[in-house]
């Protein structure tokens, strides 16, 4: 399967997958709209996804892929059966640990995640979150091993299933939100339960191919080997940098939500249904390319093809450019549209339409960055360096929170959203550059061309944007809810036509981006 064949499925798939998050944050918008209970509901909801992302999605599977990579190039199927179970069993045990941890200290835990719902008017929202942050807090056991599974997978080149698993999630939150409300004193806490269910469903669906593979691993054993491994006392090594390197992001989004606990209440529910849009160009473009790109610059890394792995950097990132572009050019000039099409419905208002509108463009502002880490990261971790990312995450971090005190009293909840934003254009940047400085990434001929054709096609895709955020009233249309999405669809595609045609006239073609790099096309040469 080439990489672009490969991208492909895992973008569709995660289409799929973000579609279902879109109907289930539509349905609770309806439901519950922008209030102090949601903000409760979705401050605990981040802290568990949070440890997910860093135990799984971004520290392990960082570290992991790329040693799995290398040993299954240079042992055998036995020896790699055996690093598989005991990588796997002393994740859980790590995670056990933890988990009880956090339902033991879960109000300490919200305390520190959320302190501004820690004031006496706020009692109850702090209890709510505090309840459903103890139910939750399994889901990262279910999550991180499905991680697991993901990268075990994608490293076998089997990239549909880690993709499609996550609509389980959704699936399962908007099923118990219409079947398990009346079973809580608060419908909201069907939500917490609905995570749970899902987490279960997802890991359950993955361990099964894995067992179809004969690659399932042994949870239970004896811990001494696994702690002792080489290899396994490698990866978590290189776990604990990558932690704070590759979940920068997420990171200042969880500071981010404490402070918007102190800001007007619904904030945090403002700030998570536009990260909600900011998900689908960053699943469809930048997660597909970068789960894809991985394993392909681990097995050039081992095989000392230099010249491959540059020309893969610099394909994903073209290939990044083409889509994340007019990506970022629709989130800022159809916010609007966007917001009150999807969300103006019932319990959720005009002003919170204009609220979610807000934070949703200063997001797209760093859309590029965000994209582009997920191209850049991978060309560091795939050579197993871990500390160039984890020394740019550390100043990023850092001048993130230096732009929230500029920020945050002028804009309110949309600075914090702009601070992420150019955090993370910086943190791309300084990732560039340092691969341009250690001659691991050269970028080829023709970017100037590139550059130009692309500013000409969006540029004509501006123009039917340009009229329809400022030609129709969308929140004048809630009445009307298949027109207005009808319109919006239409408008998009017409966009997105233009767009394509400009780039066919100035002779960019899809076929210039078909084929990734590959063993037959690029020479290896020793470095």
């Amino acid at each position: 399967m080439s990489l672009l064949k490969a991208a492909a499925t895992v973008s569709s798939l995660t289409l799929l997958s973000r579609i279902t998050g879109l109907v289930r944050d539509v349905m609770i918008a309806r439901a519950f709209g922008a209030s102090a209970l949601t903000d409760a509901f979705w401050v605990a909801f981040r802290i568990p996804n949070l440890l997910r992302r860093l135990f799984a999605e971004g520290a392990f599977a960082q570290a992991f892929v790329p040693i799995l990579g290398e040993a299954r190039n240079q042992h055998e199927p036995e020896i790699i059966k055996q690093l598989l179970d005991r990588v796997a069993r002393s994740l859980f045990i790590v995670l056990c640990i933890v988990t009880l941890l956090g339902i033991l200290g879960a109000p300490l835990v919200v305390m520190a995640m959320a302190s501004g719902l820690t004031e006496a008017s706020r009692a109850a929202d702090f209890e709510a979150a505090v309840w459903m942050t103890r139910l939750m807090f399994p889901y990262i056991i279910c999550m991180s091993l499905v991680a697991f599974a993901s990268g075990v997978l994608n490293t076998w080149r089997h990239f549909a299933v880690p993709a499609i698993t996550p609509a389980l999630l959704n699936l399962s939150m908007v099923g118990a939100s219409l079947f398990l409300s009346d079973f809580f004193s608060r419908p909201i806490y069907a939500l917490a339960a609905g995570v749970m269910l899902g987490g279960l469903a997802q890991f359950g669906v993955q361990w099964w191919v894995l067992a179809r593979l004969s690659l399932r691993p042994r949870l239970i054993g004896p811990i001494g080997p696994a702690v002792t491994d080489p290899m396994v006392r490698r990866i978590m090594r290189q776990m604990l940098p990558a932690t704070l390197g590759v979940s920068v992001a997420q990171i200042s989004l969880l500071i981010n939500t404490n402070i918007a606990t102190w800001l007007a209440a619904g904030s945090v529910t403002w700030l998570s249904f536009a990260d909600r849009l900011m998900e689908f160009p960053t699943a469809l473009v930048g997660v597909a390319l970068g789960t894809v790109l991985l394993p392909s610059l681990s097995r050039a890394h081992a095989q000392q093809a230099t010249e491959r792995y540059s020309a893969l950097l610099d394909w994903g990132l073209r290939l990044m450019l083409l889509l994340g572009l007019p990506a970022a050019l629709c989130m800022v000039m159809m916010a609007d549209a966007l917001v009150a099409t999807l969300f103006h419905y019932g319990a959720f208002t005009a002003t919170d339409v204009r609220h979610t509108q807000l934070a949703v463009m200063a997001y797209s502002v760093g859309l590029v960055g965000l994209l582009s880490i997920k191209i850049l990261a991978p060309g560091f971790y795939a050579k197993q360096d871990i500390r160039t990312p984890v020394k740019i995450a550390i100043a990023v971090l850092v001048g993130t929170q230096l732009l929230n005190v500029i920020l945050v009293p002028w804009l309110a909840h949309a600075g914090l959203a702009l601070a992420i934003s150019l955090g993370a254009c910086l943190n791309a940047l300084a990732l560039l550059i340092g691969l341009r400085r250690k001659r691991i990434y050269q970028p080829a001929a023709g970017w100037g061309r590139f550059a130009l054709q692309q500013a000409a096609a969006l540029a004509v895709m501006a123009i039917p944007l340009w009229w329809a955020g400022h030609g129709i009233d969308w929140l004048g249309l809630q009445g009307s809810p298949f027109w207005r999405i009808g319109t919006l669809s239409l408008v998009l595609m017409v966009a997105g036509t233009l767009y394509l045609a400009a780039l066919a006239a100035t002779g960019l073609r899809p076929s210039h981006f078909r084929r990734a790099p590959s063993e037959n096309t690029v020479g290896k040469t020793g470095g």
